[in-house]
Formats: C-alpha cells, sequence, structure tokens
C-alpha cells in the first residue's frame, strides 16, 4: 500500500511518498481503508523534530494521528459487526503515527462510528478538534449576549469555537491574520473580527464591542498575542489558554490573574480520556449538520503531504487541512 515515510527529521521534504506491507490488525485492532487523513500541526512539529522528549516517535516512522475511511478487517476480541463501517479513530499513542498511509491500524475504543447521514470528509475534519472544541465551550460557560474573543479564530479548532458559541447566544470577536481568513471567521458567524496583524489589534477590538472587555478570551495562538489578549479579559472574567503555535503557550502571571478575579485554564483541562474523547466526538457527529459546519480550507492528495506540511508552516492554510488517498 502507499504511505508517507519520515526517515529523519527536517523539513517537509522529509515527507517521502513508499510502498509498504498491508496493515494486519492485533489483537483489539481494526484495519481501516482509509479515505481521509487529518493533517494537525503536531504533525508539523514532530517531523520538524520539535517534539523530541516530549512525544514517543522517532525517525522511521509514518506521520498522522487521525483517519477516516471503512473497516477492512478486525483482530481477535473484536466484535465482526465492525466490518464494513464507516469510521474515524486516532492511531498511534501519545502524539500520532501510522495515518499517513492507505490502511491505518486503530484500536478498537478507538472507534467512532459515522452515521450515513454524515459526511465522512466532514467527520474527520472534526475528529480532533471537535472534542476539544466542545470542552473549551463547556469551561467557558457562555451566557447569551456576553461578548467572548477568540484566537486564532480562522484555525480548524477556532471556527468550531466561534460557531459552537454563536450557538449558545454569545457576541463572539474573531482575531485572525489577513483578510481572507477574516473572511472565513466572519462567514462561521462572528459578529466582529479584528486583524492581530495590526499593532492597534486590542483598540479594534474594544470599539467593535463599544468599550465593553470580553468576559472570556480563548487564546489558540499563544506567546505575544495571548499576553495581549489577556489584558483585555473583563475583571472576574475567564482566560484560556490551550494554543501555541506562536512556539509556547501563554505565560499569565499569576498574581496578575488573582488580583483582577480571573480564572486561567490551559491544556491541562482538555486532557480527554479515550471514552471521553470518544463520546464527545460521537456527540458532535450526530449534531454535524445543524450544529457545525466544519471549514476544510485546503485538501492535498496523500502524495503532496510535504506541501500540507509547508501550508500549515507558512500560514497559508486556512481552518482545516486533509489529505486523501482517492
Amino acid at each position: 500500500m502507499r504511505a508517507i515515510e519520515v526517515s529523519r527529521f527536517g523539513g517537509p521534504e522529509v515527507l517521502v511518498p513508499a510502498q509498504v506491507p498491508d496493515r494486519v490488525p492485533g489483537s483489539g485492532e481494526v484495519v481501516i481503508a482509509v479515505s481521509d487523513i487529518d493533517v494537525m500541526f503536531v504533525d508539523v512539529m514532530i517531523r520538524a523534530g520539535a517534539g523530541v522528549g516530549i512525544f514517543p516517535i522517532e525517525p522511521p516512522y509514518i506521520p498522522g494521528n487521525g483517519v477516516g475511511g471503512e473497516v477492512v478487517g478486525v483482530g481477535g476480541g473484536v466484535d465482526a459487526d465492525w466490518l464494513g463501517r464507516r469510521v474515524i479513530a486516532h492511531t498511534g499513542g501519545p502524539g500520532g503515527w501510522g495515518g499517513y498511509a492507505e490502511q491505518a491500524v486503530a484500536a478498537v475504543n478507538e472507534l467512532v462510528a459515522v452515521p450515513d447521514s454524515v459526511d465522512l470528509t466532514n467527520a474527520v475534519a472534526v475528529l480532533h478538534d471537535g472534542p476539544t472544541a466542545l470542552r473549551i465551550t463547556e469551561l467557558a460557560r457562555a451566557e447569551p449576549g456576553q461578548w467572548i474573543l477568540v484566537l486564532g479564530a480562522a484555525g480548524a479548532m477556532g471556527i468550531l469555537l466561534v460557531q459552537l458559541l454563536r450557538r449558545r447566544g454569545a457576541r463572539v470577536i474573531g482575531a485572525a491574520r489577513g483578510t481572507v481568513k477574516l473572511d472565513a471567521v466572519t462567514a462561521a458567524g462572528a459578529e466582529a473580527v479584528v486583524d492581530y496583524s495590526d499593532p492597534a489589534w486590542t483598540d479594534q477590538m474594544l470599539e467593535a464591542t463599544g468599550g465593553t472587555r470580553p468576559g472570556v478570551v480563548l487564546d489558540g495562538v499563544g506567546g505575544k498575542l495571548g499576553l495581549e489578549a489577556f489584558a483585555l479579559v473583563a475583571d472576574n472574567g475567564l482566560f484560556s489558554a490551550h494554543g501555541a503555535p506562536s512556539g509556547a503557550f501563554t505565560q499569565v502571571d499569576p498574581d496578575s490573574a488573582r488580583g483582577r478575579g480571573i480564572t486561567i485554564t490551559g491544556i491541562g483541562e482538555l486532557q480527554l480520556s479515550t471514552a471521553e474523547r470518544a463520546r464527545l466526538a460521537g456527540h458532535l457527529l450526530t449534531e454535524l449538520a445543524a450544529q457545525v459546519r466544519p471549514v476544510i480550507g485546503q485538501m492535498f492528495p496523500l502524495a503532496q503531504a510535504s506541501q500540507a506540511h509547508t501550508a500549515i508552516e507558512n500560514r497559508r492554510s486556512i481552518a482545516k487541512t486533509l489529505l486523501t488517498t482517492g
């Protein structure tokens, strides 16, 4: 079968098409004939070597932590009723591996069945970000009429957050970079958008709200922008520091947060068990048509995985990036 292999850490050029043996399921596992593959920022980070000491992944390896397709083989202890079913699933362990291929092995407890009414590609698009977005939305406790600022709003999870919060009646301000991305955030339902490449973006945000500070700030960016966003949070509000594409999560001064009564949440509150992650993914799939509309900004053939990584690294990607085996 076709796959993408990484023989050494490095730039996108180390993602090389290869022919590898077909997958064989072990006990408690299934083989999925893959149609769509999620491409994550963490895939880029690991491939570049930035995950050494964080994730147990060393070359040579097949990248990828999420796929969608049809179950074509089952291992010992797995109900044969899974055969022929459309599923989405995480692959590999922490950080993920084994997904950039025409076949992938997944543990049966990682499988989420895709309803017939749901497009499989859309299901893959919410595999990772959907459960996390739902969890962040729960933590935010959005109230009707409340202003909420979403940083990184044009990312795959940011787009979902905008939609989920709007459905709860919040007034959402989406912050992103560039006109194309801001247009995507507006289309997702944000009441206002600001371009944080403009040094005066925080002033523009306050202008958009008539001077009202957001009660909740969801920081999917980190770094300097995250600190600027923290300064905007209303007293007794909430600041979620869950994103780090800038290179680091936002480090907030705890004394400053306590002095203003601001609750800080981070990546620790988003660590979901396999069962909880599958439950949230299943819930989102059943509500996919009515609740959210995932935005797939770009799709690449499997052999062009390097181009997908380049688009993410160069900040050219909008929302979700997928690979397709078809």
